[in-house]
């Protein structure tokens, strides 16, 4: 697997920053914008999802979600290492199965039969294209759930940002009554949602 170069790390962690000091600035509004029209203002879900979709996590940064940065890198990740395993695996089968046929079928590359991995020489040529299939089925796979991993961090960050402004404060309140209901006629339990004063 190729390294990055330090520029490109540089690059890549300059830009970063800058998002973040971005996301930390708030726009200046008029006085005549009650509460939470400023906020919806100053935190624009659509900001949020444009930044998960370039690079991600910048969205839960921008919404000051820290804590779900490891869940994001978790899951990015783990469907990457998956990815890596899966087209490694792939690379190692297909070349052993053609040393295999080619030896099979024309009796040529065998010199190339000790460049085959320890664990694969004494497969049968049948197997090795069963796991070699198995493994390009699997690298579809991973890119499909890293890609889907990848929109819902996307998702996350702007439902995030939509419910920025969302009042949860004390004069919500969920209440269970039991007896009579006025409104269905009968007998039992009910629940009252009293929003305001």
């Amino acid at each position: 697997m190729k390294r990055l170069h330090p520029s490109t790390i540089f690059i890549l962690f300059f830009m970063l920053v800058s998002v973040c000091s971005w996301s930390q600035q708030t726009p200046s509004l008029p006085k005549n914008v009650n509460k939470y029209d400023s906020a919806q203002a100053a935190h624009s879900p659509r900001k949020a999802a444009i930044r998960s979709a370039i690079l991600p996590g910048l969205g839960q940064i921008y919404n000051k979600k820290y804590w779900k940065l490891p869940l994001v890198y978790g899951a990015l990740g783990a469907s990457g290492a998956v990815f890596v395993y899966n087209i490694t695996n792939y690379k190692d089968t297909r070349f052993a199965y053609r040393v295999k046929y080619n030896m099979r079928v024309n009796g040529t590359d065998s010199l190339l039969f000790n460049s085959i991995k320890s664990n694969l020489q004494p497969l049968p040529e049948e197997s090795l294209r069963y796991y070699r299939d198995q493994f390009r089925r699997d690298i579809d796979y991973s890119v499909l759930f890293f890609l889907l991993l990848w929109g819902l961090n996307v998702v996350d960050a702007t439902v995030d940002a939509h419910l920025k402004t969302f009042d949860v404060g004390p004069d919500l309140s969920l209440q269970f009554k039991a007896g009579y209901s006025e409104l269905a006629q009968t007998n039992g339990f009910s629940i009252r949602m009293r929003l305001g004063k």
